[in-house]
Parts: C-alpha cells; sequence; structure tokens
C-alpha cells in the first residue's frame, strides 16, 4: 500500500485540509475532508473547489481526487448537483469530539423503500375482491369444501384459459392449466419432474436458482443484451431454459422476434423445455403487450403465471400452463389432494376474473405504475440527466444505468439516506463469466410505495446518485 504522511495544513484553493496519515492518497484525502466537515471548518453548504484545481494545489492525481469526492458523495458528506459544483451536504452538520462518530452511521431501517418485487400493498382492490368472495362462498360446489383435486379448482382453470388467451395469446384448454402457489412452487414441481441441468439468463433472480439447485438442478448462464437472452447459446445438453421473455428480469428488455422463434426451434430439435417465467406480461405501457412463447409452442414451452404482482403476493396463487405430456407428472409430483392454494381463494379469483373485475383493476395498476415510471424518468431528467433508465416501459421496476464501477458505492449512498435499493450485481449469475455482460445499474422497484410516499423516495433516489462527470479541459 502506498504511504503518504504529511502533517501540513494545505490551503487547497482555500480549502483547509490536513494531510495527515498513512495509506493511499484517496483514503488520507478522503479522511481529511471528512475531519473537516465533522469540525465545522467546512460548513454545511461549503462549495469545494473543482477536483482539478484542488488536485494541482495538493499534488495529486486528478482521478484521486475525483474518485474521492464520487466516494464522499456516496457516503453522504458531499452533495454534487450539475451546474452548482460540489458541496458539503446540508444534513453533514458538525458533532462533538465527544460523540465524532467513526464512520458515518445508516439508518438502523430503511425510511424509503424501493426494492422491486411487489406492487403497493394499499393498492390491493379490497371492496372487489370482498364483492368476489361472496358470490364465490354463495354458489360455490360441496365439493369445493372437500379434499382438493390437485389439478385446482376447475371454475378458476376455466377462467384462467380464457383470460390468458385473451390476453396472453396463450393456446391452453382448462385440462393443461395446474394452479399452483406461485411461480416458485411452479419451479420446485418443474425441477422435480424434468431434472437437470438447465440454463438460465446470466440477470435473474437468485431465490429461483437457489431453489432449483436445492433440488438438484444445476443452472448454466445464458449471456442477456438489449434483445433479450442469447438464446443460441442453448446447447443440446440443456434439459430446459428459464426465460422471462417479456420483459427480462431485471434488465428490462424484450426477447427479440427472432430469438423467441429460435428458443423454440431448439426446444423442438432438442426435446428441451422453455419455462417461460410471465411475471409482469400484462404490464407494458408503450404499446400491447407482446404475446406469452407459449403460443409458439404449447408442446415445448410451460408458461409460470401468477397474482403476486398484478394483485399482492399474499394471495399465493399461481398457474403452469403445461404440455400435454407433463400434466399428469406434475399433478403426481403436486401430490394426491391440493395442500398449497385455498379452494376459496380460487374461487373468489375465478369470478374476479369472469366478473371483469381483474381486468379492471390491471387497467388501474397499468395506469399508476405508467404514472410512476414517468415521474422516476422526469425526476432524473430533472436532477440527474448524466444518468438514464433503461428498458422498456413496463413492469413494476426500471433500471437506473450508473457509471462504470460506481454500483456499490450507489446502493450504500442509498442506504445512507434511509433507501432501499437493490444494485444489478445482486442478480447476475455468479457463472456468468462474460465481461461484455456486467453493467453497473440499480433495480427501482417503482412500485412499492404508497402514493404520498413515492415522491420522497424518488429525492432520496437522486440524492444518493453519483455525481456527473466534469466537462473536458479546452485544449490549450
Amino acid at each position: 500500500m502506498d504511504s503518504w504522511v504529511n502533517s501540513a495544513e494545505v490551503l487547497g484553493s482555500d480549502l483547509p485540509l490536513e494531510l495527515a496519515g498513512t495509506g493511499n492518497r484517496r483514503a488520507v484525502l478522503m479522511g481529511a475532508l471528512r475531519e473537516a466537515v465533522r469540525s465545522g471548518r467546512l460548513a454545511p453548504g461549503t462549495r469545494l473547489p473543482p477536483y482539478r484545481s484542488l488536485a494541482a494545489d495538493l499534488g495529486l492525481a486528478r482521478n484521486t481526487v475525483a474518485d474521492a469526492y464520487a466516494e464522499l458523495v456516496a457516503e453522504g458528506w458531499l452533495a454534487a448537483r450539475q451546474g452548482s459544483g460540489t458541496r458539503v451536504a446540508e444534513r453533514a452538520a458538525p458533532v462533538t469530539p465527544a460523540h465524532r462518530p467513526r464512520t458515518p452511521e445508516r439508518p438502523s431501517r430503511p425510511v424509503h423503500d424501493l426494492v422491486q418485487g411487489q406492487p403497493d400493498p394499499s393498492a390491493f382492490p379490497r371492496t372487489a375482491w370482498l364483492a368476489s368472495a361472496r358470490r364465490a362462498l354463495a354458489t360455490a360446489p360441496n365439493d369445493a369444501f372437500g379434499p382438493g383435486d390437485p389439478h385446482g379448482r376447475p371454475e378458476l382453470r376455466r377462467a384462467l384459459a380464457g383470460y390468458l388467451a385473451r390476453v396472453r395469446g396463450v393456446r391452453a384448454s382448462p385440462e393443461r392449466i395446474v394452479l399452483c402457489s406461485g411461480a416458485a412452487h411452479g419451479l420446485r414441481l418443474l425441477a422435480e419432474v424434468v431434472g437437470g441441468p438447465w440454463a438460465a439468463e446470466a440477470y435473474g433472480l437468485p431465490f429461483h436458482r437457489g431453489l432449483l439447485a436445492s433440488h438438484g438442478v444445476g443452472t448454466r448462464p445464458v449471456g442477456v443484451d438489449g434483445d433479450g437472452a442469447r438464446v443460441s447459446e442453448l446447447t443440446r445438453r440443456d434439459r430446459a431454459v428459464l426465460l422471462t421473455p417479456a420483459h427480462q428480469f431485471p434488465t428490462g428488455g424484450p426477447l427479440h422476434p427472432v430469438r423467441r422463434a429460435a428458443v423454440a426451434d431448439w426446444a423442438r430439435s432438442t426435446g428441451g423445455l422453455v419455462v417461460e417465467d410471465d411475471y409482469d406480461g400484462e404490464f407494458r405501457y408503450d404499446r400491447q403487450p407482446v404475446g406469452a412463447v407459449q403460443g409458439l409452442d404449447p408442446e415445448h414451452v410451460v408458461l409460470l403465471g401468477s397474482v403476486s404482482k398484478s394483485l399482492s403476493p399474499a394471495l399465493r396463487l399461481g398457474w403452469m400452463v403445461l404440455p400435454e405430456r407433463l400434466v399428469a407428472p406434475v399433478v403426481a409430483a403436486k401430490g394426491e389432494r391440493e395442500q398449497f392454494s385455498s379452494a376459496t381463494d380460487q374461487l373468489t379469483l375465478a369470478d374476479f376474473v369472469d366478473s371483469g373485475a381483474y381486468d379492471r383493476h390491471v387497467r388501474r395498476m397499468r395506469q399508476r405504475h405508467r404514472r410512476r415510471r414517468d415521474q422516476l424518468v422526469a425526476a432524473l431528467e430533472r436532477r440527474a440527466p448524466h444518468v438514464r433508465v433503461t428498458g422498456i416501459a413496463a413492469g413494476l421496476h426500471a433500471v437506473v444505468e450508473l457509471p462504470p464501477g460506481t454500483e456499490r458505492s450507489v446502493v450504500r449512498a442509498a442506504a445512507w439516506q434511509g433507501l432501499a435499493v437493490e444494485g444489478l450485481a445482486d442478480y447476475r449469475h455468479p457463472g456468468a463469466k462474460r465481461a461484455a455482460d456486467e453493467r453497473d445499474g440499480l433495480v427501482v422497484g417503482y412500485a412499492t410505495p404508497a402514493e404520498h410516499a413515492y415522491p420522497e423516495a424518488l429525492e432520496a433516489l437522486c440524492r444518493a446518485l453519483p455525481p456527473p462527470p466534469e466537462p473536458p479541459e479546452p485544449p490549450g
């Protein structure tokens, strides 16, 4: 490690810093700046000199000072806004020596939540759901209150067959649909029946990969780019491939039409299986949703769906649309009786779909989520135009692309701001090796906060983002 000790006070561009310590120069400079803020020598709102000027005055490399500024912005000591330079953060008040913390402390629990994965719980359609529950109970046949069929209630399977055909282009009769308690439950059953190994997108839910591994099914990553999964990387050895074709999770692109056809061809030619996780297929905002890949080849594609994104994960209701050859094995793996999903909830959802209440709710949520995404894009354009939202306008989350090498510090800065948000690295397959696939970004779940809390969550997000790069020096 580089040693650098200088106990003299340096007036770098009229900035009083005492550079003292042993370590690399960036760490020593960061320590001096923190100490100047703690002691009150640098008051909140004080504008710091441009990093080029400070680097020249201190005899440091420009990158050293620029990196120190960026890290301190990420930690919450400094704030950077385009056009106004870098300043001491308003919240960074001096503290007395007796109570001086060694490092900035993050809040004990998040104040704001932009973690992806669920809709705003307050948006659940309680009145309409209660009306469907009353009708369903009033008309339920007696056998609904006996031992459940592992296929699931026929009323819901009929309702889903019509709905999925109309909205997602799915080709299936009710007999091809097996109900489950969600996508994770469906994956468990498929892992038992199909076996491994599977291929999986290089970015995806670690929970799903871990679930498959716990059932003895290993996953091999296939690359992801702007056109979705690179299905040309599939091999004959892969028994199945897990995809999110409508809206790649989490990077946000749809599977290109050529690749949709190619993955169906791969499944037919190899006997493999495409497992299509249609986790938010109804929520496309810039155009009509693209139909499910299942419609291309119902005998080689399994469609997994649930109400966890459209209604609530608390309902534990999902479905599998299966090739005919897999129906009996999956039902056998499920067991002789339905032990996962309540029959009354199944009947309620059937009425909710048949009555049109589900369509109305999805339309309302589509408008709400689109407005939320538009607010996110507008806030970034206004407060941080040097970062951008990537992926299609769809779903309940968006990816905010970050400058290379900044993701970890931004996630830490968000925690400092009391904001829960995740980085793209959290979703990267551990076996993915292509450097071209690596990217820095935040996975922002804009559907999660309540309406009143969302603007403050966006403010916290903007405060955590890295400062804009300084323009290049003019020649000469």
